[in-house]
C-alpha cells in the first residue's frame, strides 16, 4: 500500500496565496495567479490553439491544480470534441482544504476548484485521479526523479512549473530534465518561468531548441522550448 505523502507547512499571504515554508516560494505570482499561468503556461507552449482530442499535456508540480483547471477552462472554451490527458508529478500534495482556499482567489474557476477538491484524498498516496469536463488528470505522487522515469507516457506539451531552481534544485537537475525529454512527442514543447542559465543548458543537452521569451508580470524573461527532432 503506497506511504501517504507529506504535507508542506504553509504560510498565506493576503489570506489566499500559499507560500510553502520548505522552499520559501509561494505556489502561484502574487500579481496574478491565473494571468501567469495563462502567459507563460499556455501561451508558452502555442496554447489552445494546438489542443486537440487525446492531446498530452505533463507538468512537474501540480502544486494547487491551477494550471490544471486553467488548461480545462482554455479547452472547453474552443468547443472542440473529445478529452485531453493530464499527468502531474508532485512530492508534497497540498489537503483539499488548502487547494480550495487558495483556489479561491479565483471565482471564474469556482466550479471546477469544486470538483477538483471533491475528488481529492483526504490522505494522498501514491496516485490520484481526477476527472473533469473534457480532461482527464493522473497526479503521480513522489519524488519526479524516479516517477518520471518510470511514466508510460509522453507529453505534447510540458509544464515545468516546480518553486525556484535556486531554492529547489533538485527538480531542475540535467537528469531530470534529460527524462523530460526522453517523454515528451516528437514536437513536443515546454515553457517554464525561469529563465535560469542552467536550467536553459540543461534543456538544451536534453535536446530541446529553447528560447527566452518575455517573462509575466516583474519576471523580465521565461524559457519555451521545442523538442530537436534531429
Amino acid at each position: 500500500m503506497p506511504i501517504p505523502c507529506q504535507s508542506p507547512d504553509l504560510d498565506w499571504r493576503d489570506t489566499v496565496i500559499p507560500v510553502a515554508r520548505r522552499f520559501d516560494d509561494p505556489y502561484f505570482s502574487l500579481q496574478g495567479g491565473l494571468a501567469e499561468t495563462r502567459h507563460v503556461f499556455l501561451a508558452g507552449n502555442g496554447l489552445p490553439e494546438r489542443f486537440r482530442d487525446g492531446f498530452a499535456v505533463a507538468e512537474l508540480g501540480f502544486g494547487t491544480g491551477l494550471n490544471l483547471l486553467a488548461v480545462q477552462a482554455a479547452w472547453a472554451a474552443t468547443g472542440r470534441p473529445g478529452r485531453l490527458r493530464y499527468t502531474s508529478f508532485e512530492a508534497f500534495p497540498l489537503p483539499a482544504p488548502a487547494i480550495a482556499r487558495a483556489l479561491s482567489a479565483f471565482p471564474v474557476l469556482a466550479g471546477t476548484a469544486a470538483m477538483l477538491a471533491a475528488q481529492w484524498p483526504v490522505a494522498p498516496a501514491g496516485r490520484i485521479a481526477i476527472d473533469l469536463p473534457g480532461i482527464t488528470a493522473e497526479i503521480l505522487l513522489g519524488d519526479a526523479r524516479t516517477r518520471l522515469p518510470a511514466w508510460g507516457g509522453r507529453a505534447d506539451a510540458w509544464f515545468l512549473d516546480g518553486f525556484s531552481p535556486a531554492k529547489n534544485p533538485e527538480l531542475w537537475g540535467e537528469a531530470l530534465l534529460a527524462e523530460v525529454a526522453r517523454h515528451t512527442a516528437p514536437g513536443g514543447t515546454l515553457a517554464t518561468y525561469t529563465a535560469a542559465g542552467h536550467v536553459r543548458r540543461a534543456l538544451q543537452a536534453a535536446g530541446f531548441a529553447v528560447t527566452r521569451a518575455p517573462g509575466f508580470g516583474s519576471k523580465r524573461h521565461m524559457t519555451r522550448g521545442i523538442l530537436d527532432p534531429t
